[in-house]
């Protein structure tokens, strides 16, 4: 008989017929009624078993956690709760599981202790939600540019170049750590190393997507990035994905223009497509701000939030317009801010960020030209001489959720800010070809998905959603 699986059977509540299931046990009650999940959706599905048709030796194998396959038929539920139960008629034990052991049991457990079973937490209501939304997320995000136009481009995970110039870099290499060689000079000699130069693992597919757009026109990259930041905050991963698209002929409004329309789709998707697990999170997100203090309380839902940045076009602010804001704002002259704003050319912080969003224009807020000294080498100079054409991206919550620029196309400006930041232009003669071969106008930005989901879900500290989060001093599973 072919398998079904519980969405479909939810879905399609056809009483009178034959199915046969798989799934995990989340309750057995009374021996006699089976909660039974298969992870295909968020409701369980209630199972009655007649105790009289089973040995009692085996019913006492199906315990919290286990796996069972049965065969039963559809019927109406005589209970509360549910319209439709299967009363089964062939039952099988497929893995056994340790009452006594097994850590998932049916109470709320504490996110923190998950962490510590992030092997087993997948199984739980709220980790099975995440990773659904994750995956409609993740599906919107290639539909939203397959549809655009847009061609994707896998770039390298090891790399020689930093996009960033940050410095905070994951070393790749294949030398003897317990005898590295060394040049005359006592620096590491990476001649005999596997690439024969020193590498590292990517902190972004910019620079190789810039590469792709001025060849196909319109490109993205969506993969795996690492820092090694040694950052324990609920906003960072060592290991995460991102999402940077490239175009040619794109100035910075069309940057914006993009960035908007990505963000609304994805979470127009995300309510159109996960409603069950949207509602369960919405509730569960409710329940944790009874718990706090009134003035430290959201005022949106989650669903209310989403709507709220689907439902209004992203004010556009210059950070020089930003800055006066925050300057002449009651947070600031009276010392609310943990970083007071007091001249302009600061960097803005994610109080700052959010103050703009929620209190002063109660919008999502792109902010963009900001001080060319705080920004990246790759980013266009404007006429000022003193800013640059970069945006951010701003949710409420969240603060900045994607930034990018239009980027820099004229080779002997870029050459400089290269120089003026210590890049060795020779380094980078690769990137650089693209400025003396046929340059235009081009932009891009990157937005972090493993924020887009923590915005579309609610989480609180952005290791729940991702399901093995990689962070400083923790690489388990």
């Amino acid at each position: 008989m072919p398998k079904t699986s519980i969405s479909q059977i939810l879905n399609s509540q056809q009483v009178g017929e034959i199915v046969s299931l798989e799934g995990w046990v989340r309750t057995f009650r009374s021996k006699r009624f089976i909660a039974l999940n298969d992870g295909s959706c968020q409701s369980s599905i209630q199972c009655v078993v007649e105790y009289a048709d089973f040995e009692e030796e085996f019913l006492k194998r199906i315990t919290t956690g286990s796996c069972i396959s049965l065969t039963g038929n559809i019927v109406a539920s005589k209970g509360q709760g549910q319209s439709i139960e299967v009363e089964v008629k062939e039952l099988n034990v497929l893995g056994d599981c340790s009452s006594d052991l097994y850590p998932i049991q049916p109470k709320r457990h504490s996110l923190e202790f998950l962490r510590e079973k992030a092997h087993l937490r997948l199984r739980t209501n709220t980790f099975s939600a995440v990773m659904r939304i994750r995956h409609t997320t993740s599906f919107a995000v290639h539909e939203f540019f397959n549809e655009k136009g847009f061609f994707n481009l896998h770039t390298p995970i090891i790399t020689s170049s930093d996009a960033e110039g940050a410095g905070e870099l994951f070393k790749v290499t294949t030398l003897p750590l317990e005898n590295v060689p060394k040049d005359d000079s006592g620096d590491v000699n990476f001649d005999s190393d596997f690439f024969g130069k020193s590498t590292n693992l990517t902190v972004s597919g910019q620079l190789e997507g810039e590469l792709g757009a001025l060849a196909l026109g319109k490109v993205y990259t969506f993969g795996p990035t690492f820092r090694a930041e040694n950052s324990n905050t609920t906003r960072h991963l060592s290991e995460f994905w991102m999402i940077e698209p490239e175009m040619a002929f794109h100035d910075l409004n069309d940057n914006m223009d993009l960035a908007q329309d990505l963000c609304k789709f994805i979470i127009d998707q995300v309510l159109k497509k996960s409603k069950e697990d949207l509602n369960f999170l919405d509730d569960r997100l409710a329940q944790e701000e009874k718990n706090k203090p009134k003035e430290q309380r959201n005022s949106m839902g989650l669903i209310e939030k989403l709507k709220f940045v689907s439902h209004n076009n992203f004010i556009r602010c210059s950070y020089s317009e930003a800055i006066e804001i925050l300057m002449k704002s009651k947070p600031n002259k009276k010392g609310k801010f943990k970083f007071p704003i007091s001249k302009w050319g600061v960097d803005l912080q994610s109080e700052h960020e959010r103050f703009l969003v929620e209190k002063h224009f109660k919008s999502p807020v792109i902010l963009f030209d900001y001080p060319a000294n705080i920004k990246a080498f790759y980013m266009r100079l404007n006429d000022d001489g003193k800013t640059v054409r970069a945006m951010d991206v701003l949710f409420p919550g969240i603060g900045e959720i994607a930034g990018g620029s239009q980027r820099e196309e004229r080779y002997d400006i870029l050459v400089e800010k290269m120089k003026a930041v210590g890049i060795n232009p020779d380094h980078l003669d690769w990137y650089l070809d693209t400025r003396k071969f046929g340059s235009c106008i081009h932009s891009g930005f990157g937005l972090g998905f493993e924020r887009m989901v923590q915005f579309v879900t609610g989480m609180s500290n952005i290791r729940d959603v991702i399901p093995f989060p990689r962070t400083p001093g923790n690489a388990d599973f």
